[in-house]
């Protein structure tokens, strides 16, 4: 990854992707750029020429405004930033804006947001980390608000197994500049063949020097992915936790089952990388 698209919507809870960014930055060479979505309604009764004129002031006013604030999020760390990119939006969804931007500008490899988490409600209705996770096509780094670590020294990443090669290779990518070790895991059902676990990593040591691991858990009737997730993240501490969400699911789908990536962004305590299967 190299360029980032950092989110913040000026509350102490969006400091924690701003900070987790930039420490990121610090491990990586990275370009940063700290975005912020801002409704600027049209002035009534004027014409075209006016509203372009008012509209470009008032993005001018709060790209400031936006800037001033990442500086002192800078000092706070007491890192003394090269340049700091800001970008403000006009929209009234910001998770649409966000959305459109990223994907009408591809050069981002990742977009960093930060989450509270989310009530029953929000759940249901969707939030706007849930809603970047279920449909942006970039990557999307779910950061806790009140997560201020800065180790990026080992990576979870549970698996399904389906287009293994290829996801894995997307977390070889995102693992090898951070010089990080890579543990995966697949939760397993009575009936499945299993492989291997040393043909499995065989492939992928060659490339990866850092370490890299496979190993199955079993799945049961009683815990959740949730459930189980959780506690092999306690028991492992990783940096990141990665997984791969399928986008693609029937409205049916998405209204009776959630997304397993959603719903860990909704509860997580460590950063959490999804990427779109």
């Amino acid at each position: 990854m190299k360029k980032i698209l950092v989110t913040t919507d000026f509350s102490a809870a969006s400091k924690s992707a701003i900070r987790y960014a930039i420490n990121w930055s610090s491990a990586q060479k990275l370009k940063l750029v700290f975005t912020y979505v801002h409704f600027i309604p049209d002035i009534p009764g004027q014409n075209e020429s006016v509203q372009q004129s008012y509209l470009k002031q008032a993005l001018k006013v709060e790209n400031l405004r936006l800037k001033t604030w990442i500086s002192d999020i800078y000092d706070e760390l007491n890192i003394l930033p090269e340049k700091i990119s800001t970008l403000v939006l006009d929209g009234v969804d910001a998770t649409l804006s966000l959305l459109e931007y990223s994907k009408n500008n591809p050069s981002y490899d990742c977009i960093c947001i930060s989450t509270r988490g989310a009530g029953k409600l929000k759940k249901h209705l969707g939030t706007n980390t849930g809603n970047l996770i279920t449909h942006s096509s970039t990557p999307v780094m779910v950061v806790p608000s009140e997560y201020k670590g800065t180790d990026f020294s080992k990576i979870l990443f549970a698996t399904d197994m389906t287009n293994f090669d290829a996801e894995v290779n997307k977390v070889i990518g995102f693992a090898k500049p951070l010089e990080a070790k890579i543990e995966m895991v697949h939760y397993t059902w009575p009936d499945e063949t299993l492989l291997n676990e040393t043909l499995i990593t065989a492939p992928f040591k060659k490339n990866f020097k850092f370490g890299i691991e496979f190993h199955y858990e079993k799945n049961d009737a009683v815990h959740s992915f949730i459930n189980r997730i959780e506690s092999l993240i306690a028991e492992k501490k990783p940096s990141v936790v990665v997984m791969f969400t399928n986008q693609e699911r029937t409205f049916f789908q998405k209204l009776f089952l959630s997304s397993k990536s959603e719903e860990l962004s909704f509860k997580t305590k460590i950063p959490l990388l999804v990427y779109k299967k």
